[in-house]
């Protein structure tokens, strides 16, 4: 399995927790990752990204901290993940083409602590 990073793909984070969600966009962070959940847009100010604290080890799935992560349907087709990432493929189709311009979405990373 490749590197996590060169993944270009949505993936599952699933916590020990039994939390789960899609990774819309994810890099690189001095401390691990941060990654953008679906629907990010819509979400308050200053909460629009979410950290994950940790080393990440693993070829695919991989593990950081008490999350693990993997590709959407994979290691076990999970339903409500990929529900979840159709009706956010959907919503991304709906806006304008010039809503989600890759370098806007890197901008937002960076001020989350994003390594890129």
């Amino acid at each position: 399995m490749p590197d996590l990073f060169s993944m270009k793909r949505p993936l599952a984070v699933n916590y020990a927790s039994g939390d789960k969600t899609v990774m819309v966009a994810y890099y690189p962070h001095a401390d691990g990752l941060v990654f953008l959940p679906p629907f990010w847009e819509q979400r308050e100010e200053g909460n629009k990204a979410v950290l994950i604290k940790g080393e990440i080890t693993g070829n695919g799935p991989w593990k950081i901290a008490d999350a693990v992560i993997s590709l959407v349907g994979c290691q076990g087709t999970d339903s409500e993940l990929a529900q979840m990432l159709a009706e956010w493929e959907f919503h991304v189709q709906s806006l304008p083409q010039e809503y989600f311009q890759p370098e806007d979405i890197r901008r937002l990373a960076r001020e989350y602590g994003a390594i890129i």
